[in-house]
């Protein structure tokens, strides 16, 4: 692993969660944008040596809307940067890591991302996440 990536935070609402994070904590929202594949809506806040990933669902059966619900909100998962994500995965198999994705998915912001099961992970879920290679340059 490179280094953490992010920290991925489920919510109800982006319009009232973001807020407290850009006029109270004073950290930058850097891009809003809707993941598809997740059914979700992310919002990317510039916290200096980390970013902080808000999550809201857009849809009733995103798995943010079905953590939300059970959970409530609160961290979800930490993302760690990795190169070559195709044999980070094979590597963890190797080492008896319990995968989500075995095969990398599309994530925000153009980056390949793939979850390791919580079980393997001491009660924590990670994520590796590939970014596009100008993207990791610029970090």
């Amino acid at each position: 692993m490179n280094k953490v990536d992010h920290i991925g935070i489920a919510v109800k609402s982006l319009e009232e969660t973001l807020p407290f994070y850009t006029n109270v904590l004073g950290l930058t929202c850097l891009a809003i944008e809707i993941v598809p594949t997740e059914n979700v809506r992310v919002a990317f806040l510039d916290a200096n040596n980390v970013k902080i990933e808000l999550m809201e669902a857009t849809s009733p059966n995103s798995p943010i809307a079905k953590y939300v619900d059970k959970r409530g909100e609160g961290i979800h998962h930490i993302a760690f940067n990795v190169t070559s994500i195709e044999s980070r995965i094979h590597e963890l198999k190797e080492k008896g890591i319990r995968m989500l994705n075995e095969v990398p998915k599309q994530g925000a912001g153009d980056a390949m991302v793939a979850f390791m099961h919580p079980k393997s992970g001491h009660g924590v879920l990670y994520e590796l996440c590939e970014k596009p290679l100008e993207e990791e340059n610029s970090d």
